[in-house]
């Protein structure tokens, strides 16, 4: 469907536009006879909704979910899952000077020239809200995902140049929820904060890096070369708005060791084979191996700043531009819950595709 679908056996599709009358989604490939309601996805998207904090763009937006189809009497029925969160709080005038002007950094000119029209109003489709359908159904996918004790933790690690200590300990949905950075080192938190307000009251934003760490996964899920886990979780993470790099495991910094500094050294541990490290990042040859599952992404400082910046128009006259509309001013704490859905994504639909290869069938040997 022209990249507005992913995922292979747990399949989505989303559609909506910023500032049109809403964002939903179409889930197939879910697993019937499962409990699923409201109740069951609303908190997901509380977290990533609008006017959170003082950090967060004030557009007031409830987002709250409707399941238009896929359920009967409060379980899902194995058919598609319809989901809808209707636009209450749009301000489509903000975007008046936008109609003819592209802005800096933003799709406005990719999209026009590749379709010859576009949805100024927000970015349309282009708009960091049509992550609401990525939340939506990665609430139903970590639901499903319960049923095999796997843990998806999410937290900001850097916003500019203020990074976060390592942490050792998987930190708490409590600790990760106590700031509205999202931050679960407070001395590092309180900082981060300043920042961005910092760089608000400029008219400017500010990046950083996000930290997903996935544990209670077993060994096996995952395929060679096209399909690997940390492949998927790639494009997966890549496909999010404002994100700029993702690295596994030791990432970049695993290039400065040499072969034997860098090598996961296996051993055995109660009957289990584990390795005495975790370079890997949890994936070997793109299948998981059992250890704690880490990654970073990379977000770039938001676009949309509210200072005067050179542009061109469509006529491809240069000309001047200040950004307007509500724009978070950093978009790493909101991100935090849609790094974990689409992590979700990508995990029940490897679980689903290695059950189907290798468990469903009795091979008499």
């Amino acid at each position: 469907m022209m990249g507005n679908s992913f995922g292979t056996l747990f399949r989505i599709s989303s559609w909506g536009e910023s500032h049109g009358g809403g964002i939903g989604v179409v889930i197939d490939g879910c697993p019937p006879r499962m409990n699923l309601c409201e109740d069951d996805i609303q908190p997901y998207l509380n977290r990533r909704r609008p006017g959170q904090s003082k950090l967060t763009t004030p557009r007031d937006e409830a987002d709250a979910v409707e399941i238009l189809s896929g359920t009967f009497d409060g379980k899902t029925l194995g058919t598609p899952i319809a989901l809808l969160v209707r636009n209450k709080d749009a301000r489509p005038q903000a975007y008046d000077e936008m109609k003819t002007k592209f802005r800096p950094s933003h799709a406005d000119f990719t999209y026009q020239n590749k379709y010859g029209i576009r949805n100024h109003e927000g970015g349309g489709r282009s708009s960091a809200r049509e992550t609401i359908a990525r939340v939506a159904a990665g609430a139903i996918a970590q639901k499903a995902l319960a049923f095999e004790n796997i843990q998806i933790t999410t937290y900001v690690d850097r916003i500019h140049n203020i990074s976060c200590p390592e942490i050792q300990e998987v930190p708490t949905l409590e600790q990760i929820e106590a700031s509205p950075t999202r931050c679960p080192h407070t001395g590092t938190a309180e900082k981060m904060e300043n920042r961005i307000l910092e760089a608000k009251k400029a008219g400017d934003s500010v990046g950083g890096t996000i930290i997903c760490r996935i544990n209670g996964l077993p060994v096996g899920w995952g395929s060679p070369v096209f399909d690997r886990l940390d492949a998927d979780l790639a494009k997966a993470m890549m496909s999010l708005p404002a994100t700029k790099g993702f690295e596994i495991g030791s990432g970049f910094n695993g290039t400065f060791l040499k072969g034997s500094e860098h090598n996961d050294l296996f051993e055995e541990q109660d009957g289990q084979v584990r390795t005495k490290s975790n370079r890997s990042g949890g994936v070997q040859g793109g299948i998981s191996n059992g250890e704690e599952l880490y990654f970073r992404i990379a977000f770039k400082p938001t676009a949309t700043v509210l200072q005067k910046q050179q542009t061109v128009d469509e006529d491809g006259q240069n000309t001047e531009l200040i950004g307007r509309g509500r724009h978070d001013p950093c978009v790493l704490p909101r991100a935090v819950p849609i790094v974990e859905a689409m992590s979700a994504l990508v995990l029940i639909d490897h679980r689903m595709r290695h059950h189907a290869q290798c468990l469903s069938f009795t091979i008499n040997e």
